[in-house]
């Protein structure tokens, strides 16, 4: 390697350096389990946003309502920074209320809903599946 491409190296990896974080994120399209293991939910594009829908549910979630084909995020659209804001329902309660969505990396985002005019919210860490 000569100096010039050492030097074209050194440039492109400081350039790298200096990207926001959001950048090497991947999409928030995908499957995505809760922190207890026992909801996957499917966000996809839907219309001009994203929707997330129930793809698999525990036997007793399923009984609680949350089965597969309920949409528990929707109009979900960019809002900068790796975050989302939105709608999100809650079946075994049968609220609904606004949703951020914001990703931590590729494999991480933390699912925020809000009832109740923004006092009762609910967060939770849900991982990528693959």
């Amino acid at each position: 390697m000569n100096m010039k491409q050492i030097l074209t190296n050194i440039a492109l990896f400081g350039a790298a350096l200096a990207l926001p974080a959001t950048a090497y994120a991947a999409p928030i399209e995908g499957q995505w389990k809760n922190p207890h293991g026992n909801v996957i939910v499917r966000v996809a594009p839907c219309g001009n946003a994203y929707c997330g829908t129930i793809t698999w549910a525990s036997a007793k979630n399923r009984d609680k309502g949350a089965s597969p084909g309920t949409r528990v995020l929707s109009d979900l659209r960019p809002a900068g920074d790796g975050t989302y804001r939105g709608r999100a329902f809650e079946p075994k309660r049968d609220i609904g209320g606004s949703a951020i969505v914001r990703q931590l990396g590729p494999n991480v985002m933390i699912v925020r809903g809000c009832a109740i005019m923004g006092f009762i919210c609910k967060e939770q860490r849900w991982t990528r599946v693959s």
